[in-house]
């Protein structure tokens, strides 16, 4: 049991850092790269593909690798009308179920697809199509299976959580 403990509590701080760390200075330089955005285009009437593609890439960036840190603070959208009003024990079952019914599957899908398609994007050094683009394009794909496995590991957390409070044996302290 105590080794379940820190085995989670280990996980759980891996997103927490990259969530509170990683996408939050992502985060930062989206806001830079909008603000760039803005300004070259409203004061100096110019933009530029590298910079209108980098938009996309780092918010795609902050969206997947933020999913686990959204998943172990509970941010993710549940039906709370149902949710807020159960007893820990129920909104535990629900939790499992959605752990092992929904989770689990629709990450083993996306992550069993995406993996050889990144190997492939890598192989072949894939860039933008578009003149002027990002290059090296297969890092953007690669943050594809790495937010959902981070999101796969919180899951599992999830789930090792909410099977020990169906046992009446919490992990944490309430």
């Amino acid at each position: 049991m105590e080794t379940v403990k820190k085995a989670v509590l280990f996980c759980d701080k891996i997103n927490e850092w990259i969530g509170s760390v990683i996408v939050t200075s992502a985060v930062f330089i989206f806001i830079l790269v909008i603000f760039s955005n803005v300004i070259l285009r409203y004061v100096f009437n110019t933009s530029f593909v590298f910079m209108a593609e980098l938009e996309w890439h780092v918010f795609a960036f902050i969206f997947l690798m933020g999913a686990g840190y959204t998943l172990l603070h509970e941010g993710h959208v549940r039906v709370d009308i149902f949710y807020s009003i159960m007893d820990r024990k129920k909104q535990a079952l629900i939790n499992l179920f959605g752990v092992l019914f929904l989770l689990i599957p629709s990450c083993y899908v996306v992550l069993t697809t995406t993996i050889p398609w990144v190997i492939v994007a890598y192989q072949i050094g894939e860039v933008s199509i578009n003149p002027g683009g990002i290059p090296a394009r297969f890092l953007l794909k690669a943050t594809l299976p790495i937010g959902y496995f981070l999101m796969l590991i919180q899951g599992l957390l999830l789930g090792a959580r909410s099977f020990f409070i169906i046992l009446g044996k919490p992990l944490e302290d309430e």
